[in-house]
């Protein structure tokens, strides 16, 4: 008798696995999961897994690399890391269309131009990943309709080869080319050379990502209609670098804290062409808005707030400025070689304006003197005579060209909020004592070097 039920649980255990392994796929949207077991082959795994089907990974650590060439979802369940392998390629690669990831940590431990993550197709789903690369974050080429969301990619962090490496020798966190209409969104890189790139791809949607430690917070070349909003950067050499783009639209971001390089700026803008630039905040950059070669763009209602120069422009036309603050900021604004820009209503804590009539605005223009600009630009070391007396009394003696010098018509009374920000400006006695005294030992330096030259 005792032998019958153990035969009748071997037939039911047969059964049962016959059922899993052999009719449980049939249903398109049965799960096949994956033992938790780290020797199991993953890539049999996702071979196995049938299109529409959800293969959810039990908690543990596989190796890379994998192939998905299928529309499936996969998806981590607790703790589950795939690493790459000696093999010179991405940790995961998707050739197919419609594939979803979640909830998975990616680690690329080799350097050079393999990525963690590379898509190939279109309308793929990253969702909730955890990336840490000595290369690429996530790569998308000729494809689009993807959606990039609630990841984290930084440069493998503690390691000898991150305490040697420098920028140049990084790669970008979400590298983008010929992708177009992707959705990148709720993402935060760090450590990385450009936290995302975007080259040749167009109405691409960048939002609420955050990047830090890195050369470019958010990089676009060559691009149109792309959204980028409500961003943030810090600690990057420049916030974001739009160039060569077209019809783009900057709103919302805050770049804050560009400061450690003589390149540093928040937001950097070249041959930049209509594009609207709003509601963006910039603050303690070394340049909080450069503006090169840019035309027809429309900068509203942003913030530039306690940076060295506040707005930086060379040979841009026809851009229309509006209701913008410039507050705290060393130098408010430089312009060289711009004309028919249209400056209207913007505030200027610097300026001190007079309104006759009460109607908020001054009566009094302000323009923009781009003495120190022109001269730095032709030497440069002068910049270490930056508000000396010395430098600020031959400003004010610079008169030339006045007429076609770039002006705010009608600057406003107050920030455009209506409320005075409290920001400390320097005004330290001690400050212009020692600018005094480093003007009078440049000039002693340079009259005695001009003498021993005779």
């Amino acid at each position: 008798m005792s032998g019958k039920p153990k035969l009748r649980y071997s037939l039911l255990f047969m059964i049962s696995l016959i059922y899993v392994l052999f009719l449980g796929g049939w249903n398109s949207h049965s799960a096949i999961a994956a033992q938790a077991n780290t020797s199991v082959e993953l890539q049999s795994l996702i071979d196995r897994t049938h299109e529409g089907d959800k293969l959810m990974i039990p908690e543990g650590t596989y190796r890379g690399p994998v192939i998905i060439n299928k529309p499936i979802l996969i998806e981590g369940e607790g703790s589950v890391e795939i690493v790459g392998s000696g093999d010179q390629q991405p940790v995961i690669q998707i050739t197919s269309d419609q594939v979803s990831v979640r909830h998975l940590k990616i680690t690329q431990p080799l350097p050079g131009d393999h990525s963690a993550v590379q898509v190939n197709g279109h309308k793929a789903v990253l969702d909730g990943l955890t990336i840490d690369t000595h290369s690429y974050g996530i790569v998308l080429r000729d494809g689009g309709e993807h959606e990039i969301s609630n990841t984290t990619i930084q440069w493998i962090p503690g390691s000898e080869m991150n305490q040697r490496a420098k920028l140049s020798d990084k790669r970008n966190g979400i590298d983008l080319f010929n992708s177009h209409d992707n959705r990148i969104h709720h993402n935060f890189i760090s450590q990385m050379n450009d936290g995302i790139y975007l080259e040749s791809s167009n109405r691409n949607l960048i939002e609420n990502n955050k990047v830090d430690h890195s050369r470019y917070g958010i990089h676009c070349m060559y691009t149109n209609e792309t959204i980028v909003r409500g961003n943030g950067g810090e600690f990057n050499v420049t916030g974001a670098m739009v160039m060569g783009v077209r019809d783009a639209e900057v709103t919302g971001n805050t770049f804050a804290k560009q400061s450690e390089n003589v390149n540093s700026q928040g937001l950097l803008l070249f041959d930049v062409q209509t594009s609207r630039i709003m509601n963006n905040k910039v603050e303690g950059n070394r340049v909080g808005l450069y503006v090169e070669q840019s035309h027809k763009n429309v900068f509203e209602h942003n913030d530039v707030l306690q940076n060295f120069v506040g707005i930086q422009f060379l040979e841009s036309n026809l851009n229309h400025f509006l209701n913008n603050n410039f507050i705290g900021n060393v130098i408010p604004a430089e312009a060289n070689e711009s004309t028919d820009n249209r400056f209207e209503r913007n505030y200027w804590d610097e300026f001190h304006g007079m309104d006759a009539d009460g109607d908020g605005l001054s009566n009094i223009t302000y323009a923009m003197n781009p003495f120190f600009q022109r001269l730095t630009s032709a030497t440069p070391a002068f910049q270490l005579f930056f508000q000396s007396p010395g430098m600020q009394f031959l400003e004010s003696m610079y008169s030339a060209g006045k007429n076609e010098w770039t002006t705010d018509k009608t600057p406003l009374m107050k920030p455009v909020s209506g409320e005075m920000k409290q920001i400390k400006k320097t005004g330290d006695p001690q400050v212009w004592i020692f600018g005094l005294l480093l003007f009078l030992c440049s000039i002693t330096i340079i009259t005695y070097l001009g003498v021993k030259r005779r």
